[in-house]
């Protein structure tokens, strides 16, 4: 299976849950372009090269690499740029684009100095700070409310970390099917599965 079938199903299946989900299963997408994205030295749609490597810095601070490449190797900065440039409706674009400028701000007024500039413990700590905040927001915000920014950032991230190569033969078992029928047994602490 490649990535954009792999994008189009989990779409499928994220229904209204992603943000973006609903328009990306409306619009004629460009499928192939996720298969070779750019390297992040270069603007991509809607975002400057400079918040390109920033949305590479942020995926990897929420997907770190471990001895499993993480999501800056994976490309899931320029991922999630092509998405919300192409697939993503005008105000749900504002809305990510707006929300990189928040963690921006919130990294000046929680440090002094904006999110690129922070260590890996800062990043992490930020993030899961905002992470805690979007978590109480959604639990408490009216159904017509947009998600937290941080939420869609994160969404985002995962999905594209998780739809790429990377992310779907290494972070996780993968097993193509259909095969034949076969029962695999989990252990306590292995990755989970992956199909394909």
């Amino acid at each position: 299976m490649n990535r954009r079938e792999l994008l189009q199903r989990t779409a499928l299946v994220f229904g209204g849950t992603l943000l973006g989900a609903e328009s990306i299963l409306a619009k004629n997408v460009d499928w192939d372009q996720f298969d070779n994205l750019p390297d992040d030295s270069s603007a991509i749609g809607l975002f400057s090269k400079a918040q390109v490597k920033m949305l590479n810095e942020i995926a990897e601070t929420i997907i770190p690499a471990t001895d499993i490449p993480g999501a800056k190797a994976a490309k899931t900065g320029q991922f999630m740029a092509v998405m919300v440039s192409d697939c993503y409706e005008p105000a749900n674009q504002t809305l990510f684009v707006e929300g990189l400028a928040k963690i921006d701000a919130e990294s000046v007024k929680r440090y002094g100095k904006k999110f690129m500039k922070l260590s890996a413990a800062m990043r992490t700590d930020l993030l899961t700070e905002l992470d805690s905040e979007q978590k109480a927001f959604q639990k408490n915000k009216a159904k017509e409310t947009p998600s937290h920014y941080f939420r869609v950032i994160k969404d985002l991230a995962i999905w594209g970390y998780f739809t790429s190569e990377i992310g779907a033969t290494q972070a996780l078992r993968f097993i193509e099917f259909p095969g034949r029928y076969t029962t695999e047994d989990y252990q306590r602490g292995q990755h989970s599965y992956s199909a394909g």
